[in-house]
């Protein structure tokens, strides 16, 4: 059965001088010519992608798209019209974001994170800024605190980002977990910090817990070695000026420092931390 918004595997069933028809059981599909692999033959399969193309009719094509039927992707418009925007998801053929299926007006050159959809009843494929509508409501009990998730960066919000977490869920990054830079549509590792009442996600850029503090270790050290030993930073420091100057909670300076100076790596004074010699 052809899949369309999806790859396909098919067989070459016929060659014509405009293309290749390819097969799957009694359904065909045509490959138009300029996608053709060089030495395709007859009986060579070929992994393709299926659309509609701009009379609604199925074809193929071996070019890769960045997103497929349930994916979300960062894509940028290229084009917007009375109707609606165009976006340029890696094909010939734009993907179409109608009016109805934005979440804000969209800017062409802009970009934005986009469901790729496939209508069942009109059969066709478009596009939806309106991420949230498609992802699932409540984590279900799916998750637990601590566990590694794949994110999408997606909008921005006061408090922070919302997250499609998994391609599946949306959850919040907020503001005071993250210590690096971070933009729209960036593609990052997280986990899960939260499972909050309402079975909404709260996720973080680090890792939890102990192995969490390991890894902010080498970076104080690292900031004691260029500051030639001494810092002037310890417990009585803001939260502030932690953040400000090692891009990490208070919390996680403290326990970091707490285990330098259990490794005699380093000496607390009332002034700051000393690197040992």
């Amino acid at each position: 059965m052809l899949k369309l918004g999806q790859m396909n595997c098919l067989e070459v069933y016929r060659m014509v001088e405009f293309g290749a028809f390819l097969a799957d059981n009694d359904e065909e599909v045509l490959l138009p010519r300029k996608f053709v692999p060089e030495g395709t033959a007859v009986g060579t399969k070929l992994d393709v992608f299926l659309y509609l193309d701009s009379e609604d009719r199925p074809v193929a094509t071996t070019q890769t798209p960045k997103a497929l039927v349930g994916d979300t992707a960062f894509l940028e418009v290229k084009d917007t019209t009375d109707i609606g925007a165009f976006m340029d998801w890696g094909l010939d053929k734009d993907l179409f974001v109608p009016f109805r299926e934005q979440k804000d007006r969209m800017v062409k050159g802009q970009s934005y994170a986009v469901r790729v959809v496939f209508d069942k009843v009109s059969g066709r494929i478009f596009g939806s800024s309106r991420v949230h509508v498609f992802a699932k409501k409540i984590h279900e009990d799916n998750f637990n605190a601590g566990d590694k998730v794949k994110i999408l960066v997606c909008t921005g919000e006061q408090i922070g980002f919302n997250v499609l977490i998994n391609n599946q869920y949306m959850g919040m990054l907020y503001k005071n977990e993250i210590y690096s830079p971070v933009k729209l549509g960036d593609k990052l590792t997280a986990y899960i910090s939260k499972l909050r009442d309402d079975k909404k996600i709260d996720v973080s850029l680090r890792k939890p817990g102990f192995f969490g503090i390991i890894k902010e270790k080498p970076l104080i050290l690292e900031k004691l070695e260029e500051a030639g030993g001494f810092l002037p930073f310890n417990s009585k420091s803001t939260p502030g000026e932690i953040e400000d100057n090692f891009h990490i909670s208070k919390r996680v300076f403290k326990q970091a420092v707490s285990n330098l100076y259990k490794e005699r790596r380093i000496t607390i004074t009332d002034d700051g931390i000393k690197l040992n010699k």
